[in-house]
């Protein structure tokens, strides 16, 4: 089954999580981009992520290509922001949410506290479907947990 990971990724949490993810199932990855980059340090940091998180907000984003065509199941990959999903991924669903229907998806997600579930469930009301899988992992590049490897591995194994 060929697959596309999307993903979205500001401190390289989600990034590190979707390489050994497309490793382990011989993905392919797009890596979406605000054209405007957020605040990465301090209080702005969380308060415009946040507040972009919450108001729904859908950035503008840096050129990519994608055809839905080439491919049966699309994972997503974001940071948890305020219990909701970051909004560059927000933007790409808006943009080819019709041509994600009848395809198989899956999402993952990072976060340093918690909200992904909440997010997950936001997702699928945007795709109008359930997930068929979803993984979350607390910071895995920032604080390397051993559990890790095996919560990996399980999703891989249900996007198989």
């Amino acid at each position: 089954m060929k697959t596309l990971i999307v993903y979205y990724s500001m401190s390289g949490n989600t990034e590190q999580t979707a390489r050994e993810i497309a490793a382990a199932l011989g993905a392919d990855t797009l890596r979406l981009a605000p054209e405007q980059s957020y605040p990465d340090k301090g209080f702005k940091k969380f308060f415009w992520g946040g507040k972009s998180a919450v108001m729904a907000e859908t950035p503008a984003l840096r050129p990519y290509d994608f055809d839905a065509a080439q491919y049966e199941q699309i994972l997503l990959g974001f940071p948890v922001w305020a219990g909701n999903l970051a909004p560059p991924l927000r933007t790409f669903l808006r943009d080819h949410g019709a041509a994600l229907r009848g395809k198989r998806v899956a999402a993952f997600a990072c976060q340093s506290g918690k909200g992904a579930e909440r997010a997950f469930a936001k997702l699928e009301g945007l795709l109008e479907h359930p997930l068929h899988a979803t993984l979350v992992l607390i910071d895995p590049k920032a604080r390397p947990d051993a559990g890790n490897a095996e919560k990996l591995e399980q999703f891989c194994r249900k996007c198989t």
